[in-house]
């Protein structure tokens, strides 16, 4: 079962999602040697990210990498490692482990398989917070893309290269079973547009609505 809660403003939602997260990663490392940490790109987080980095946790300990990343290098100002080093890596978050989704190779296909070692050890995710598109896309995986069913499939390898129509260039994103093995998911949404598309998804097959993939055991943040 999905869980929503709403929010009265965006601020709000940030400081208690960032609370919520670092709370989780604490309780698990009393548990385990590591965390894992996956984040979502683009700029929506950034606040979360904020309060994040401050928090006092073990972050020598915890693991953080994105749930997908455009196929540009770090110093591209549409990178979201650049975003993440610049509002997640730091303060006292500077001491975590930052799992690469992004290699110096021409391609996705070229650049996979020397970033999947990294990840198989920092899976499953332990704590995984994704966004979702108003065409209910999430990380990159969209409906359309070229390799969608593929990125959908129980069999699905951890990364898979990703086109789609929109997208400027091309994408890596984790398949949908590695994001479904998580072990907490919260899904941040914001405006009434993304509340009506997250209420038609949940009529919809995930390769007409990706989020579809992840919504059982979730839980949905969202504010006007």
């Amino acid at each position: 079962m999905m869980e929503f809660i709403e929010y009265p403003d965006r601020d709000a939602m940030m400081l208690d999602l960032a609370d919520r997260l670092a709370s989780e990663i604490a309780q698990h490392l009393t548990l385990e040697d590591r965390a894992s940490f996956c984040v979502p790109g683009g700029t929506t987080p950034g606040p979360i990210f904020d309060a994040l980095s401050a928090q006092p946790l073990d972050w020598g300990r915890v693991d953080v990498f994105l749930s997908d990343e455009r196929w540009l290098p770090e110093d591209n100002p549409r990178s979201n490692t650049k975003l993440i080093k610049e509002r997640l890596l730091t303060g006292k978050a500077a001491a975590a482990q930052l799992v690469p989704l992004y290699a110096d190779a021409e391609t996705p296909e070229a650049g996979i398989p020397s970033l999947e070692p990294a990840l198989a050890a920092a899976t499953p995710i332990t704590v995984l917070v994704l966004g979702m598109g108003a065409d209910m896309h999430t990380a990159s995986i969209f409906p359309g893309a070229d390799k969608l069913a593929e990125a959908l499939a129980d069999d699905a390898p951890m990364l898979v290269p990703m086109r789609a129509p929109g997208a400027p260039e091309p994408r890596v994103t984790l398949s949908a079973p590695v994001l479904k093995a998580a072990l907490s998911t919260h899904i941040l949404i914001t405006g009434a547009e993304k509340r009506a598309a997250l209420e038609k998804a949940q009529h919809l097959a995930p390769i007409d609505a990706p989020i579809r993939a992840v919504l059982p055991g979730a839980t949905v943040h969202w504010a006007p």
